[in-house]
């Protein structure tokens, strides 16, 4: 049986449908399934995915038979519309538009109004009555051809049109005559004969086979690549092409064209959302060269085609059971629809789109749940600006993609990206953005554009991305060349600060202090609700303060699974004590001077505990090397010297005596204790006789004390005696019994290739993954930055271990050690306290591992949870394919 590549959809019906989105990319399926829908969908055909990778299999050649299926697919196409391509009567026009498995915004690339040549134009005159509409589709066709097909850069064509437009004295394209655009399409075939070394092609069939091979040949353009590389999209997926016949909005004022959402996408409101162009072609709104009209003017001035929109929108939402990303075109008083996919959305709105999905019925609370991926809701924590501050705004755009930002100003995206090398911030201004800009919205902290629409690239992008963008700010005039914009009489030029913020459209001169949103509820309460009653695995933070406690207990933790004591040592007059302590010339001088300490770090657990009031809060002992807490530069040295009566050479002699060559596996951890048992049992008294405290007024202090850094069972045993004898003396004391337990912490490779013996002294395991990973790579994650980066561009590692939990490695020591754990102790306790905990890759690992809890950063809660309750949702997915198998 001959191998197929063409897939033909048209008049009601299609060969192809929704879920073959790999073969057919989701742009072609999708049109496929609107057409078996009874939608109106200009009719035309699909070449498959499979085809574009046949293609660079074949040394960038169209595979045997396609051209002949492709001729056949257009003759069937010529019989739907009742025209003939290439006909200079009344001639047949199609597009050519990638597209990939997954939306790609802007990646791709489209060549419009392919057929058109000096004949055809003639007879689309004829046809329209039309010739300014004739020449401008024309010189929209050279203009992208150019671009697409023979690579000539877009400023050589845009450069013309400007120079037109300001010598005919008028600012719209639409004000430019049939004469001068006849004009300006001998200068665009100039401008080809120039660049390109050849005359534009003639023959429409030539112009067709051409289209084609560049789109399979912009699945490795720059922006396509760097896209694929940010979003992890494989390269071996290739691209559909999608050829179909041509519909007009650029007509006349019955015509028009323009992009909506079923619902909000910056919101989640259920209302259609979008912007509509009149006299215009579909690239003129997602393009952001013109600023669009809202949706609801469509209602005013064609009521009759809002009413058939609305109904459109209805179907498609019932039948994909999600919101749909629309774009649609009228020609002459006709509505087409040319494009369907689910749209992009912010954090905000995915959530309520999901959450009122489930209660409107259409989808389950499982599959709300699992339409929120984890990671955007880091864009519900974005920083906002302090409403009670007075601001000088300068400004007002349009609110794209939600959230304020702070940065200096700068122009291009290379600016961007060699600005966040060098650890700066900065907010980046164009006049709009394209995909070129890619790499340089990733490196801002927001996007700020003088023209586009709520459903630009700017826009689209950014909100997919989590970044604030201001876009369609038309009262800006940006000079990318001069690196500076201007309003009025007023100048912003590069590395001036502004802030921007993207809920509100707001732009402000200089830098506004920011604050962190406070506990969230409604819809996110009720998702979070329904991810808890699904995951499996427990949730704690880390939390060093009763500050961070309190956010704990905001966001739902189940406890602190790591509270590191050694913040606590920083705060005002505990570090004097602390440098009495190290200073001390024997235990007794230590011990007078931990004696001090013992009153603050008391309070400190006295106030977690209450704010935890019956959840665990896992303490770790002292950590950190001692050299730490001593002054390095000679004017922090003098200081000390003078308020601790010591000379300065003592206390330099004791730093260089504390300095080490490799701290990170030095001096540190239980073998600070072992050294220094006093210190040990300073921290067990503070932490007991604030539980005991509390025990006395009714409250329930549940502490977990972790040792740290322990490679051999004999370093647990030994610091668990201490733990254990002070915890009897101050319960005695005191009068009262406190549930505690002692663990600790499996950060060295060795501890977790031994954890079957060290499990026989500890009530519970909570691993570093932080330090199991600088121990189990031999990296220093302090230095790693400087290879690590080029780690990752060739491939060596798929991402960084440091972010996310390294499965082949970290992850087997991680196995083995708790497998050994249990083996000994069935009910031990196992959990995670490295930054990992809050990343969803490592959550759903730790899922799998079998681990009780995961601990992270208390803003990380809500993101740790979700994870966690997809991890449990695709497994049963996942569990449920292989039985259907």
């Amino acid at each position: 049986m001959a191998r197929k590549y063409t897939y033909f959809f048209g008049k009601g019906r299609a060969e192809g449908r929704a879920e073959q989105k790999n073969l057919l990319g989701g742009k072609g399926a999708n049109l496929h399934e609107m057409t078996a829908l009874k939608i109106p969908v200009p009719p035309g055909f699909t070449i498959s995915t499979d085809t574009c990778i046949e293609y660079f299999k074949q040394g960038r050649r169209f595979p045997r038979g396609l051209w002949s299926e492709v001729e056949a697919q257009v003759a069937k196409l010529e019989r739907a519309m009742g025209k003939r391509f290439g006909d200079s009567k009344d001639p047949l026009l199609v597009s050519v538009r990638s597209g990939a498995r997954i939306s790609m915004p802007g990646m791709m690339d489209t060549v419009l109004n392919l057929g058109l040549n000096d004949q055809t134009v003639q007879g689309l005159i004829r046809r329209s009555q039309n010739p300014r509409f004739a020449y401008d589709s024309y010189r929209r066709l050279l203009q992208m051809f150019g671009d697409v097909v023979l690579g000539i850069k877009k400023i050589a064509f845009e450069g013309l049109l400007s120079d037109m437009k300001r010598q005919k004295r008028v600012t719209a394209d639409t004000e430019l005559t049939a004469e001068d655009l006849m004009e300006l399409v001998e200068k665009f075939k100039e401008v080809v004969r120039r660049e390109a070394g050849r005359e534009f092609p003639q023959d429409p069939k030539e112009q067709l086979r051409m289209a084609i091979s560049a789109v399979f040949e912009s699945w490795h353009n720059k922006r396509a690549i760097e896209y694929r590389r940010i979003y992890k999209v494989p390269d071996d997926w290739g691209t559909a092409v999608n050829v179909q016949a041509m519909v007009f909005g650029n007509l006349g004022e019955d015509s028009g064209t323009g992009v909506a959402f079923t619902r909000d996408p910056s919101m989640g409101e259920r209302r259609i959302y979008g912007e509509f162009l009149q006299n215009a072609q579909g690239e003129d709104v997602v393009a952001g060269i013109r600023t669009p009209r809202p949706i609801s003017e469509l209602k005013e001035s064609w009521p009759r085609i809002y009413r058939e929109f609305e109904r459109i929108c209805r179907t498609l939402e019932r039948h994909y059971r999600d919101m749909m990303d629309i774009e649609f075109t009228i020609e002459n008083g006709k509505l087409y629809m040319l494009q369907c996919r689910v749209g992009k959305r912010t954090a905000p709105a995915a959530i309520k789109i999901a959450v009122d999905m489930a209660k409107e019925r259409l989808i389950d609370r499982k599959v709300a749940v699992l339409r929120v991926e984890p990671w955007q809701l880091e864009q519900l924590l974005h920083p906002r600006i302090d409403p009670k501050l007075k601001v000088r705004k300068l400004t007002k755009g349009l609110p794209a993609s939600p959230g304020a930002a702070v940065g200096k100003a700068v122009f291009s995206a290379e600016e961007a990206v060699e600005a966040a090398e060098q650890k700066q911030k900065v907010i980046l201004v164009r006049p709009e953005t394209s995909p070129e800009d890619i790499a340089g919205m990733v490196a801002a902290q927001g996007i700020l554009t003088a023209r586009g629409g709520l459903t630009s690239h700017a826009a689209v992008v950014a909100r997919g991305m989590g970044k604030a963008c201001v876009a369609g700010c038309t009262d800006i005039v940006v000079n990318e060349e001069g690196g500076y914009f201007q309003i009025a009489d007023l100048t912003v030029r590069r590395g001036d600060s502004i802030t921007i913020d993207g809920t509100t459209g707001d732009v402000i001169i200089g830098e506004v202090e920011l604050v962190q949103p406070e506990e969230l509820t409604g819809e996110f309460g009720a998702l979070i609700a329904w991810a808890d009653s699904f995951r499996t695995i427990g949730i704690r933070t880390n939390a060093d303060t009763p500050t961070d406690a309190r956010v704990t207990r905001q966001f739902g933790a189940e406890g602190i699974g790591l509270c590191r004591t050694e913040h606590m040592f920083f705060e005002g007059d505990r570090i004097v004590a602390v440098r009495e302590m190290i200073l001390a010339k024997d235990a007794d001088e230590r011990r007078k001077a931990l004696a001090k300490l013992l009153p603050m770090q008391k309070q400190d657990f006295k106030a977690i505990f209450e704010l935890m009031d019956g959840l665990p809060v896992i303490i770790r002992t002292l950590d950190p090397p001692l050299h730490e807490f001593l002054p390095r530069k000679d004017e922090e040295i003098r200081k000390v010297t003078e308020s601790m009566g010591v000379s300065e050479e003592a206390l330099k002699d004791k730093v260089r005596y504390l300095q080490e060559f490799n701290p990170m596996l030095g001096h540190r951890g239980c073998r600070l204790g072992i050294s220094h048992p006093e210190i040990t049992e300073m921290q067990a008294r503070a932490i007991f006789e604030a539980a005991c405290e509390l025990k006395r007024e009714g409250k329930r202090p549940f502490p977990e004390i972790m040792i740290p850094l322990v490679g051999h069972v004999k370093e647990l045993q030994l610091q668990r005696e201490i733990v254990d004898r002070v915890a009897r003396e101050v319960m005695k004391e005191y009068g009262v019994k406190v549930r505690y337990l002692v663990g600790t912490m499996i950060e060295l490779p060795r501890a977790a290739l031994v954890a079957d013996q060290i499990a026989e002294a500890a009530d519970f395991f909570s691993f570093g993954t932080n330090d199991l990973t600088q121990t189990t790579f031999g990296f220093s994650r302090d230095d790693a930055g400087r290879f690590l980066p080029l780690y990752l561009e060739k491939g060596i590692l798929p991402s960084d271990p440091f972010a996310t939990l390294d499965e082949q490695g970290v992850g087997a020591l991680m196995r083995i050690g708790i497998e050994k754990g249990r083996r000994t102790k069935p009910q031990l306790e196992v959990g995670i306290c490295g930054e990992h905990g809050g990343e969803p890759n490592s959550v759903e690992l730790c899922h799998r591992l079998g681990l009780d809890y995961v601990s992270c950063s208390p803003y990380r809660v809500p993101i740790a949870k979700l994870a966690a309750a997809h991890a449990v949702l695709k497994t049963k997915v996942k569990v449920k394919e292989m039985g259907e198998k």
